[in-house]
């Protein structure tokens, strides 16, 4: 059994910020990561990923990314930079310690425990921040198991090359979906074809010179219905009608749903050499490859469903009235919850940008531990 004042599951961005946070507040913090070494979420991610952010607002608390690193990090250079955080404020993290479990023990005084692959911490405070892409969701489709081919989640996604030659369907149009597409293009795969269930709207990483990031800050301070406007007129002046390559108008609009849109970061260009062929919704798979919700039918080596990720918070979290029906924190991240002595941080929805979110809650967090603390003294 071992003990902490705080302990912090997940050494993520998100697990690295609050633990640093909290550190200058005075709190040392034990941080759990189930990986070997940190940043390896980020190096395991397809080989073509960059942020869609730009690097002075996606820096984590307390210490930005050094101006050394370009505009939009790529994969690895966002994992040296927490390797760096981490070493910065010599923050104290066990890897190799994956957490399974997180429960309340007592209630007077009030202690936590979470149980891990090395043995129980125990402690007066735990902050959850495994984030919203934990456990990959595969649709359930008919006849998934006639497929003679391969079906892999994006999860397991690294690069093109292996495709090279091959016919490739990606299933589902969010970032992932859009970049992978557009990576087999590149790559060589023989033939792309893209399943879009829902048209998403497609923004322009940096329309007329700034990053869609800044524009989407401004815009966020608009109603809704305005910002919506001026983001389809933007998108259509610097993308065009992209109809006119077979994709449908979106069904919904980043600032009245409150979702993250597509970034273009090459798509529309594929797009627009009839590279990437749009299709409607797959209705099942057969054995030679899927048959669409138009009653099209066609052949493909490969399937790759970009189908998203559920949090798996309910698995791992054992107390209620902290959760919603999706599995996600009822609260604001970083504000304490029903239950005394539990936070969570990282689970974010926001088109200022999930790290820069995550540096403020950082912040949020350890106001909020601190007090917390110092009440149950």
């Amino acid at each position: 059994m071992s003990q902490a004042t705080v302990v912090v599951v997940g050494a993520g961005a998100s697990g690295l910020s609050a633990a640093a946070a909290l550190k200058q507040v005075d709190i040392e913090a034990t941080v759990l990561e189930q990986d070997e070494r940190l940043g390896g979420t980020w190096a395991r991610r397809y080989e073509r990923l960059l942020l869609h952010t730009v690097r002075g607002l996606s820096g984590l608390a307390h210490y930005p990314i050094p101006r050394r690193y370009p505009r939009y990090l790529s994969r690895e250079e966002y994992a040296s930079y927490l390797v760096e955080y981490a070493a910065h404020f010599r923050l104290h993290i066990e890897t190799g310690c994956e957490v399974s479990k997180i429960r309340m023990e007592s209630k007077r005084p009030v202690t936590w425990s979470a149980a891990t692959s090395r043995g129980d911490w125990h402690c007066r405070v735990i902050v959850v921040t495994t984030g919203q892409y934990r456990i990959p969701i595969t649709p359930q489709w008919p006849g998934a198991e006639t497929y003679r081919g391969a079906l892999v989640h994006s999860a397991h996604y690294t690069a093109g090359s292996p495709y090279a030659g091959k016919r490739v369907l990606v299933v589902g149009m969010g970032n992932s979906g859009a970049e992978i597409a557009t990576d087999l293009v590149e790559q060589g795969a023989s033939y792309v074809a893209l399943s879009v269930r829902t048209p998403p709207p497609i923004v322009p990483r940096d329309p007329l010179g700034i990053s869609v990031q800044r524009v989407g800050m401004l815009l966020n301070l608009l109603p809704a219905s305005f910002a919506d406007r001026l983001g389809r007129l933007t998108s259509r002046i610097v993308l065009g009608d992209l109809a006119r390559y077979g994709l449908p108008r979106a069904e919904w609009m980043p600032y009245s749903a409150r979702r993250i849109p597509v970034i273009d970061v090459g798509f529309v260009r594929v797009l627009k050499r009839s590279s990437v062929k749009i299709r409607p919704a797959v209705a099942r798979l057969a054995p030679e490859g899927a048959v669409f919700a138009d009653g099209m039918r066609e052949s493909f080596d490969a399937i790759i469903a970009a189908t998203g990720f559920r949090t798996g918070l309910n698995e791992l979290v054992e107390t209620s009235g902290v959760l919603d029906a999706a599995s996600e924190p009822l609260g604001p991240s970083g504000e304490p919850t029903a239950r005394p002595g539990l936070f969570f941080l990282g689970y974010i929805h926001s088109l200022r940008g999930h790290l820069f979110e995550s540096k403020l809650a950082a912040r949020r967090l350890a106001k909020n531990v601190f007090s917390y603390l110092q009440q149950e003294t």
